[in-house]
């Protein structure tokens, strides 16, 4: 694993915010938001529709059972934010990786990566993981107040920083050396996860963590390329 300065530790993600205003990652934050409220529009239409089928029309208890179905469908929304707009930020990560790319690096050829279809189901596993895990780092932070919000925060870091690091550099080479990048930029894309995490929690803010996940991990695979031998690149 090499190691990596302060400064450019924070360089990816200080440069991802920076390009927040360019109008392609303007326009993937409003169609990510966009998606977010329908799915989330959807999963509550859901629950209240399931309640009123399992105990009928019955009143007071209907109001009731309204009312504690809204509570558990904003629950789940805050729990499976992040998985959702990891899938959602996903589906626009060529579109931001290339926005970023003609920003920094118009030297670049065109990405010749792995397969689409390769990609497309690397970020399906990349949101389930991060949704897998967000239970795990959830059950830590109810046992064991906290401690287990800091591991659930290291568990969030590690899904987020490793998930999205390895679906951008899949678009300029296969997997397994994608899988390579990662394990020698361990720091840097942790760092970058780490902070992702934070953001993550804060409402409002959690909605561009994708944009700028996908964003910042274009810059460090960009560095993990820079700093390998000339016979890995």
């Amino acid at each position: 694993m090499k190691s990596y300065s302060l400064p450019l530790l924070f360089l990816p993600i200080t440069r991802a915010v920076v390009q927040l205003e360019d109008p392609t990652m303007m326009g993937v934050l409003l169609r990510s938001i966009g998606w977010s409220i329908a799915s989330f529009f959807a999963l509550h239409v859901a629950i209240v529709a399931v309640i009123h089928r399992t105990i009928g029309q019955h009143g007071w208890l209907t109001w009731g059972a309204d009312i504690v179905g809204s509570m558990a469908a904003s629950l789940l929304t805050f729990w499976l934010f992040l998985p959702v707009a990891a899938a959602i930020g996903m589906l626009y990560a060529d579109r931001i990786a290339a926005a970023v790319e003609r920003k920094f690096y118009p030297g670049l050829p065109p990405p010749n990566g792995a397969h689409v279809a390769e990609q497309v189901w690397d970020g399906i596993v990349v949101a389930v993981k991060v949704l897998i895990l967000n239970v795990l780092a959830l059950m830590l932070a109810v046992l064991l107040p906290g401690l287990g919000i800091i591991l659930a925060w290291m568990i969030t870091a590690y899904a987020i920083g490793r998930g999205l690091f390895v679906a951008v550099a899949m678009r300029r080479m296969p997997r397994v050396v994608a899988e390579s990048r990662y394990r020698s930029s361990r720091g840097v894309v942790l760092a970058q996860g780490g902070i992702l995490a934070l953001a993550a929690y804060i409402p409002v803010l959690n909605l561009i963590v994708p944009i700028i996940g996908v964003a910042a991990m274009v810059h460090v695979a960009d560095m993990a390329v820079s700093k390998a031998p000339a016979s890995g690149r």
